[in-house]
Order: C-alpha cells, then sequence, then structure tokens
C-alpha cells in the first residue's frame, strides 16, 4: 500500500465503504480462495488485508464502515434507471457480506447501513461530524463521487489496483489529476456522466472539457447560465442535454445530514475481542492473515517474549559428561523437546536438540545439544533418554521429530502429548497448527528468544563452540522445548472439555508412530514401467489434442478457459454454462454436464485431453518422488481434514485414480519389493452405509446387512416394492447413488444432477427412500437439530467438529454447515475406524513377530508387505484385527486381495 499516515496529534477518523472496497476485492482476487467447507473468501479476504493495512499504516483513532442497504434509494425514486446498467450482485460474493461484518465485529468495528441510502451519503455525514469534531478524517471508497468530500480535513482513499494499493486524494491531488478542485468535482462529473451509476454525460465532453468550462465560469450553475455562448459542437450537445446534467448534479451530491444512531465517540477504536478474532480465522482458515490483523490491534498488549521476565529459559551451560546427570536430575518429569533438522523422508537429518522444562517449574531449565558434536558419554545419555518409554515427553510434531532422529540412528518413545495434534482434535477446522501461532494465541506470549537467558545463565551447552552464530540458534531451540511444555499444560484442559482426551493418547499419539514406520518403508515402484506408462499418456494427450483440434478446424490452449469459452459459446454457440467473474465456467463439472446435453465430439476430446493429462502429471509426479532405495515415501498428514481422515501427499498416493482402467494402470507401478513375497490389500465393504446403519439404529438397513444380500438390491427392492431379483441395474445404482448421497447430505436436487433425471423425480425416490427406511430419515434430522444445540457433531468415538454456522443468519453458510453436520459423524466414525484397524493390525503384527508390514493406507484400504511364508497369516491379522476394530449393530466385512502389484491385489 502506497499510503503513509498523517502526521499530527489530532484525533482519527477512518471510514470506509463497505460494500465498494468488498466488491473490489471480491474482483481482484481469484475465487480460488476456498476454505475447507466450500466458502469462498475472496472478498472478505481482500476487505480484511485491506482493512489490516489500514489500521497499521494510518493508526486511526476511529473507524466506522458503511454498506448499502439495497438497490433501491431516493436516488431511483428520482432516476429510474439510476445505477440500472449493473449485473445483479453475484451470488458467491453476496453471501461474503455478512462475513466481512464478523470479521468487524470481531474487531468491535462499527458498521451502519440504512435504508434507501448510499453507503457514500452516510460515510459524507460522518466525515462532516468528524470535522467539526476536530477531527483528521480518511475517506476509503471506490466511489469517485467521494471526492466531493475532500478538503484540507478530508483525504480520499482511492484504490488504484484491486484494494492493495490506495491513491491519496488530497485537495491538490484532485486538482492535478481533473483540473477541478474538490468541490467542483460533483459539476464536472455531472457534464461527463458516471458509466457506473448508468448517468449518461454530454456527448463528446470530456474531462478536459467539462473542466475547462467548469473553472472558466466558477461552476455548473454558471456554465448553465451561459451555455447559449459556447460555441462548437459539444456546446450544441450541452444545449439539448442541459436537464440531463442537472439531474446528475442533483444526483451526485451526497447527502451530508443523515440521522444515524451512532456519534463519533462510538467509532473510538477501543481494541479487538481477540478470541473471536480467532474463531472468525479459523473459520474462514486465514494464515498469516490472522497474524498481521492481531498485530494491528491498538489496545494489544505487547507481547511477552518467551524467554523474558516470568518465562525465562535458562541455556544450561553443561560440560562433557554432565548430560547424563542433568537428566538424571529430572528423572520421571515431562520435558519439552524440540529437534531441528530435516524430515525428508528417506533423506532426512538431526543437527540439534532442546530439551526443557516448563516455565510453571519457575526459569525453566533447557539444554540445546549440537548433535555432531556430542561426546560419546553424552550421546549415550541422549539415545537413553529419547528412547525410554518412561520418560515423559512432549513434542511439537512428534511424526516429524520421530523421522529426523530417526535419520541419526536414535529412537523416540515416551511421547505423551503432541500440541500440534493436540491443537488439531481442538480446532479441527483450522488450516494450519504453527507452534508460534499457537504459542501466541494460547500463552499470550512471542515464540522468542529475549534477553534474561544471556544474563548469567551460561548461554552456551556443552556442544557448542561459543561462536555468534550458536548462541541465538541454542536460545532459540530452547524457547520452542520450553513453550510445548506450557502449550501442553494450555490445550490439557481444552482436550478434556471437548472429550477428546483419549483420541489424542489412545488414538493419534501411537498412531503417529505407525504412520511413521510406514513413511520410512514407502512402497516399490516399477520405474521402467511408470516411464514407458509417462510416454504413451503422453501420446494420448497429443492424440486427443490433435482431434479436439480437428473439430474446430484450428489449434487453441484447452487449458485456457478464456479460449474455451470463446470456442464454446462464441463459435460453437453452445448453451451458457454458470456465469463467473469472467465469463461462463469451463470446470470439468460445467464441461460434463454440458456434453451430456450436447453430446458435442469437440467436448468429447476435450475431455479425453484432460484425463488422460491428469494422469501423465500424476505419473510425472510419481516418477519425481522414487527415493534411491527404489520405493515412494508418502507423507501422512494427520492434521489437514477436519473430519479426520488421514491424507497422503509428496505425492499423494490416496488421490490414484481407480474407477477408470486408465488409471488402474498405475496401481501396476507399485509392486512387491526385493525380498517380500507379495502385497496384500484389504478393505471395508460399504463402511459409511455400515456406519449409518448402526448411528440411524433402522431395522431395515441393519437386517439388510446382517442378512449377508447385496446391500443396494436389498434397499431397492423395498424401495421399488420388488422381489430382490427384479431390482434392475438401474434401479440398484439409484438406489447407490441416494444411499451414499445421502451420508453425504445430498439434495433433491444434487441427486437429480447426479443421476441426470427431474428434481422431481429424484424428491420422490428420496420420499420413497424415507418411508421404507424411517430411522435413517429421523436420524438425519436429529443429527443437525442436535448440533445446532450442542453446536457440534460427534463420531462413534466423540471426535468433535464444531459448526457454529448451523445458527448463522446466512442461509448459504447454514445450509452448508446442516451439510457437515450429516456429513461429519459417518465420515468421521469411518476414519476413526481405520485409524483403530490400523493400530491394531500393526500391535498384532508386532505381537506375532512376523517381518510382513504395513505399507499405505488409502481411504478404507490398508496394504500390507507379505513377508515370505507369512501370506496366510497376514491375511488372518487382516480380517480379524480390522473386523474387530469397533463393535457396531452390523458386521464390519472385510475384502482381502492378494498379488505381485497393488493392482493386481485388489478385489
Amino acid at each position: 500500500m502506497t499510503t503513509s499516515a498523517r502526521t499530527g496529534t489530532r484525533p482519527r477518523l477512518l471510514l470506509i465503504d463497505g460494500h465498494s472496497m468488498a466488491y473490489r476485492a471480491f474482483f481482484a482476487l481469484p475465487d480460488t480462495l476456498v476454505t475447507s467447507s466450500g466458502q469462498v473468501t475472496n472478498a472478505v479476504y481482500g476487505f480484511t488485508s485491506m482493512l489490516t493495512n489500514l489500521l497499521r499504516d494510518e493508526q486511526p483513532t476511529h473507524v466506522a464502515v458503511a454498506f448499502d442497504a439495497g438497490r433501491v434509494t431516493f436516488r431511483t425514486e428520482r432516476f429510474a434507471e439510476y445505477k440500472g446498467n449493473r449485473d445483479a450482485t453475484p451470488e458467491v460474493f453476496r453471501g461474503q457480506v455478512p462475513l466481512i461484518r464478523e470479521v468487524l465485529d470481531a474487531l468491535r468495528i462499527p458498521f451502519l447501513q440504512r435504508e434507501g441510502i448510499e453507503a457514500d451519503d452516510i460515510l459524507a455525514t460522518l466525515a462532516r461530524h468528524g470535522t467539526q469534531a476536530g477531527m483528521d478524517v480518511l475517506v476509503c471508497s471506490g466511489d469517485r463521487d467521494a471526492l466531493q468530500l475532500v478538503d484540507a480535513d478530508v483525504t480520499v482513499l482511492y484504490p488504484k489496483r484491486g484494494v492493495s494499493e490506495l491513491a491519496r486524494m488530497t485537495p491538490a491531488a484532485v486538482q492535478e489529476k481533473y483540473g477541478v478542485p474538490p468541490e467542483r468535482y460533483p459539476d464536472l462529473a455531472a457534464l461527463v456522466g458516471e458509466s457506473s451509476d448508468n448517468l449518461p454525460g454530454v456527448a463528446g465532453v470530456g474531462p478536459k472539457t467539462a473542466a475547462k468550462w467548469v473553472t472558466t465560469y466558477g461552476g455548473l450553475e454558471a456554465l448553465l447560465d451561459h451555455v447559449d455562448e459556447l460555441k462548437g459542437k459539444a456546446a450544441e450537445n450541452l444545449r439539448s442535454s442541459v436537464e440531463q446534467v442537472r439531474l446528475n448534479r442533483e444526483l451526485n451530491a451526497l447527502l451530508r445530514d443523515v440521522e444515524l444512531p451512532l456519534g463519533i465517540e462510538d467509532f473510538r477504536l477501543a481494541g479487538f475481542d481477540r478470541e473471536a478474532v480467532h474463531r472468525v480465522s479459523d473459520t474462514l482458515q486465514f494464515g498469516a492473515l490472522r497474524d498481521r490483523l492481531l498485530a494491528a490491534d491498538p489496545a494489544a498488549e505487547p507481547l511477552v517474549e518467551v524467554a523474558a521476565e516470568g518465562v525465562a529459559v535458562a541455556v544450561a551451560a553443561l560440560e562433557p559428561g554432565q548430560l547424563e546427570g542433568w537428566l538424571a536430575e529430572r528423572a520421571g518429569r515431562r520435558l519439552g523437546l524440540d529437534v531441528t533438522g530435516t524430515a525428508i523422508l528417506a533423506a532426512g537429518d538431526a543437527w540439534e536438540v532442546a530439551i526443557a522444562e516448563g516455565s510453571a517449574q519457575g526459569p525453566g531449565a533447557a539444554v540445546a545439544l549440537d548433535l555432531a558434536d556430542l561426546s560419546a558419554a553424552d550421546d549415550r545419555a541422549l539415545g537413553a533418554w529419547l528412547a525410554d518409554p518412561s520418560s515423559p515427553k512432549v513434542v511439537h510434531g512428534s511424526k516429524t521429530a520421530w523421522h529426523m532422529l530417526a535419520s541419526r540412528g536414535l529412537d523416540l518413545h515416551g511421547v505423551e502429548f503432541d500440541t500440534e495434534l493436540a491443537a488439531y482434535l481442538c480446532y479441527p477446522d483450522q488450516r494450519g497448527y504453527d507452534l508460534g501461532d499457537l504459542v501466541v494465541r494460547h500463552l499470550g506470549r512471542e515464540l522468542g528468544t529475549g534477553e534474561a537467558a544471556a544474563t548469567g545463565q551460561g548461554a552456551l551447552d556443552l556442544a557448542l563452540d561459543g561462536g555468534d552464530d550458536d548462541e541465538p540458534r541454542a536460545r532459540q531451540s530452547a524457547a520452542r522445548a520450553t513453550a510445548v511444555v506450557d502449550l501442553a499444560d494450555a490445550l490439557a484442559g481444552q482436550l478434556a472439555d471437548r472429550g477428546a482426551t483419549g483420541l489424542l493418547t489412545e488414538l493419534e499419539l501411537p498412531l503417529s508412530q505407525v504412520l511413521g514406520r510406514m513413511e520410512s518403508t514407502g512402497i516399490a515402484a516399477d520405474v521402467e514401467y511408470l516411464t514407458e506408462l509417462e510416454r504413451q499418456f503422453a501420446a494420448s494427450v497429443a492424440e486427443a489434442a490433435a482431434e479436439a483440434y480437428d473439430v474446430i478446424g484450428r489449434q487453441v490452449n484447452l487449458g485456457s478457459p478464456k479460449q474455451l469459452q470463446e470456442v464454446l459459446f462464441d463459435q460453437l454457440g453452445m448453451p451458457k454454462t454458470k456465469k463467473i467473474k469472467t465469463g461462463y465456467t469451463t470446470d470439468a463439472a460445467s464441461l460434463q454436464d454440458l456434453y451430456i446435453k450436447t453430446e458435442h465430439p469437440f467436448l468429447e476430446h476435450l475431455l479425453a485431453h484432460r484425463d488422460v493429462t491428469r494422469l501423465r502429471t500424476t505419473v510425472d509426479g510419481l516418477l519425481k518422488a522414487v527415493a534411491p532405495d527404489g520405493r515412494i515415501h508418502t507423507t501422512f498428514q494427520q492434521t489437514i481434514a477436519a473430519t479426520g481422515r488421514l491424507s497422503s501427499t509428496d505425492p499423494n498416493l490416496q488421490n490414484i485414480p481407480i474407477r477408470t482402467e486408465e488409471g488402474r494402470r498405475i496401481r501396476r507401478a507399485f509392486r512387491v519389493g526385493e525380498g517380500y513375497e507379495s502385497l496384500l490389500t484389504a478393505d471395508y465393504s460399504q463402511i459409511e452405509m455400515r456406519i449409518m446403519a448402526h448411528l440411524s439404529g433402522d431395522a431395515g438397513l441393519i437386517d439388510a446387512f446382517r442378512s449377508g444380500e447385496d446391500l443396494h438390491r436389498y434397499v431397492g427392492s423395498r424401495v421399488f416394492d420388488v422381489e430382490p431379483q427384479d431390482v434392475t441395474p438401474e434401479m440398484r445404482s439409484k438406489i447407490k447413488a441416494m444411499s451414499y448421497g445421502l451420508a453425504y447430505g445430498l439434495s433433491a436436487f444434487g441427486l437429480s444432477q447426479q443421476l441426470t433425471i427431474p428434481t422431481g423425480e429424484a424428491q420422490k425416490l428420496m420420499d420413497d427412500y424415507f418411508e421404507r427406511f424411517g430411522g435413517v430419515r429421523d436420524y438425519l434430522t436429529s443429527v443437525v437439530e442436535e448440533a445446532r444445540v450442542t453446536g457440534y457433531t460427534a463420531t462413534i468415538e466423540g471426535r468433535r467438529r464444531y459448526l457454529p454456522d448451523l445458527t448463522s443468519d446466512n442461509r448459504q453458510r447454514r445450509q452448508m454447515a446442516e451439510r457437515m453436520a450429516l456429513n461429519a459423524p459417518i465420515q468421521g466414525s469411518a476414519a476413526d475406524i481405520i485409524k483403530i484397524a490400523m493400530l491394531k493390525v500393526q500391535a498384532e503384527l508386532d505381537r506375532r513377530e512376523m517381518s510382513s508390514r504395513l505399507l499405505l493406507q488409502v481411504h478404507d484400504e490398508l496394504v500390507v508387505e507379505v513377508a515370505p511364508g507369512e501370506r496366510e497369516q497376514a491375511e488372518d491379522v487382516l480380517r480379524t484385527q480390522m473386523g474387530a476394530a469397533v463393535e457396531l449393530d452390523v458386521p464390519l466385512d472385510v475384502s482381502v486381495g492378494a498379488g505381485a502389484t497393488w493392482h493386481d491385489a485388489g478385489h
């Protein structure tokens, strides 16, 4: 932002045109800014970012935001065509205005609107009140009408680009740009017209001519009094447009006497509701913007550094060989551990560890150890402490620490609390769980090094040489180790309040160790096969593109939405898809729907091109991911999905296509490793529907699973009132889509889109379903209503997802929350069950001292690499342990397959 704070000691009033600036943010930022729940946030993010910059740069003492109340104003009553050329407000923008107001509420910044009055009129009135109160006034607006407010005490901040760069419009700046002083700007605008307001100007009269006339005659009225004296074509046009010009001038004059419910002192910036800022930031998944926003809080107390007085970190200066004694003095105490290094799978390293007490014990004692320079005695002492399960440890991101230490041949056991996992369980919708962010939020202090540690405490450890670069690094490591202990104390109570203590200690923490082993093991990849597959897919990409070009007679960029819009809607004249900011959408779902409607060959080849391009990209990513050991080591993320589902990254092995034969070919690249017999895959059959039967208690669904019949044929026979053998494939397909759709909050319209049937037919299908399976209907209704009361849903294992939007006044957000309330217990329970199954399978493999090993978890499937002679045992372990993961009202059915490749082991 190019603005700078004005000097002086007078109070400063910042006034913002809420709709104007939010709308600019909406069009300036991509609509790919979306939360995990599907809420687009480009307008609210851009507006909040702009507001943060203004608070930081301008340091106002008072702030107010004005919003338009609607399109009908006193101006439209005077001139029906006023702003009549504007498109309807996009629904995706309209849904973000309440979010902006939530942000303002959290910041305790008042906002105003009045029926029949525009936001600029409110701002003009407030500007007058501000100047009368002796204040400097800043008006932030993208409406040029606001320029008439500019004077010695009022400056307009006008957007030059999006909302990130604002021009400072002072009287001199207005004069320089438009050739008239601010008070004459409305006269100029009346002559030139304002296209955004649909106010027509005088034909042939531009800003320069208008400025010359207004300056020559001293104002618009004087000009019109002498209009007959003017010469030329432009003058003739003015003479025929006098009434319109006068109307323009009447309409562009801002009201300065609007009656408002709040006075100037109500706009004093008193300080943010910081917990509300955190809540709304969690909901909108603001990352660094949250920190910038909190830093702009004018009433915030300075953050206390970790090493400042009261939370001092004394980094012990140990002599070689003293580490064992230092640890022995703290035997049985819970200590914080921080590991510095790289966690690249199969190629990581650890450079330094820090061990610390929490600050509650007084000046927290800590030691920072350079692993490269440890003495043999200290190396043994450290290794023994790390590996000792009876020495309780607190870590932030224990799986990452485990990998780094393992690269040095060090085992990590005894982790009883992981602050990253704990924060995730408390706030599953948060986008990230950075230690520094959590320390600021939950401890109210900054993760720094401070000066206290350097004052007579012995700033260095036994291994560091005392160089300038080593000392701050050691202190910083020690500060982090101290912080995780303090943070664990803060989060433990919140975990208990949410009933999630057991989820951490009995599920997520032990699972992180299992996942670490799986990541370290990896899965063998056939590089030659992948290379040939990439070549074949590349050829298919070129072939599909050539066929698409032949249809339209020219080459275009098939990846360019703009060029595709021109081909589809201009050249080929196809029906328009959903309107977006840049024209009409060309996303995958819209193009698939368009192809169903038109069956146009260009779309057929375009969709094929997209599919095979995606496959080629996947294969190319796999080739790059093969490690020197010939295996692919994915990373399993425990803190990404709010439902509890695991995610796979670098590369994403959960995203390997399986529905098409082309996609299944990729699975052939994953093979059994050298020295092992085969791959074994096991997955749950219809796990979501079994959970639905259990949670709903519906007797019909429970009987279907207990009978052993095909579920969808059984349900179809009841819904369509036919014998099971008379259920056609089409009937079964409809029932399957609806059954799973209900578990994910699918509406009748959504079902109609999915099955390409009329909405009425889809609604009847749902009604017939609920008539036969009333328990499902009752459950789906009750889970939403109960969550509306409690504020959260819960899985079978008690994993909660808080959904404050269930009581939102915004219909779009409320409906989205209702869909999540339907989905979270079922999908979350499925996630919990497969996690429990992984723990049981690994524990049984260890108990039997088997060499077979877990490799992958993909949705409801586990992949095991079977050691020679262990095939039957491994299958027994999978069937028994997965089948006994939890006890439901219906049996858990486990399907198992074996083969030399992942594809061959499918079933």
